[in-house]
């Protein structure tokens, strides 16, 4: 019986880490450029104990283990913003971001200059051109960026901003800001697809986050009373043999 409960509480752990991933996804609706997650179950059967009063063969334990997060890289909808600075990437590609603990990755292209001229992110990391961060002069006016990611303004050609991808972007490990990190090197889009004045929203679809919350809240709720029942029927049973004479 304490096995029983032991298995039970395995399925409630999984599914309070699936609703807390519910809840980030539907926390991000209007993040632009966010990724919903999804949490990954599998059965973890137990090497070691067995249900040994057990004569078939289903002696063997199995849990619910919750064994990873996976991220859902499918493009979302694309938003006019009109302004200038907003950059979508249409089809594959990162935006590479220069941060105090290296290169970075994001599909936010909501960006903006700080004081010192330089093209950078809502969170204030710089944005990487092909030859690193790009910077504007305090009287540059007139900022285009073509479809390659060619950036111009009044005084030219100021660089070309970085677009990369990579072999399997489940790699791709979220951090804060929006921003993901990985061990793998990232390749050089040869001909990015970039729009101007464009952002290119969530991709969470609230409906199905609130479809899944709903599914989930009750699964955990009767898994709450199943644990609950098995718990009076070892409390039942404990007093039953208390009272068998000696």
């Amino acid at each position: 019986m304490d096995n029983a409960i032991r298995i039970g509480l395995s399925r409630q752990m999984a599914l309070q880490t699936r609703m807390n991933v519910i809840a980030n996804n539907l926390a991000n609706i209007n993040t632009a450029g966010f990724k919903r997650d999804t949490v990954h179950l599998e059965e973890f059967r137990m090497p070691v104990a067995q249900m040994t009063e057990l004569s078939g063969r289903d002696k063997a334990l199995s849990y619910v283990h919750d064994r990873a997060v996976l991220n859902n890289m499918s493009a979302g909808s694309m938003k006019q913003s009109g302004n200038e600075l907003d950059v979508a990437i249409n089809g594959k590609g990162w935006f590479s971001v220069q941060t105090p603990d290296g290169e970075r990755y994001t599909r936010n292209g909501e960006f903006k200059l700080n004081n010192a001229g330089t093209l950078v992110t809502n969170a204030g990391y710089p944005v990487l051109g092909s030859g690193g961060p790009i910077t504007f002069g305090p009287n540059e006016t007139q900022i285009t960026i073509a479809r390659d990611g060619t950036i111009s303004s009044s005084e030219g050609v100021k660089g070309q901003i970085r677009i990369v991808s990579f072999n399997d972007e489940q790699n791709l490990n979220k951090e804060g800001f929006n921003l993901f990190k990985t061990e793998e090197q990232p390749t050089p889009v040869v001909q990015p697809n970039v729009m101007q004045g464009m952002v290119e929203g969530s991709n969470v679809q609230p409906v199905l986050e609130l479809t899944s919350m709903i599914e989930t809240t009750r699964a955990y709720t009767s898994q709450a009373k199943l644990l609950q029942k098995t718990e009076e029927l070892k409390s039942e049973a404990m007093n039953k043999l208390a009272q068998v004479p000696n």
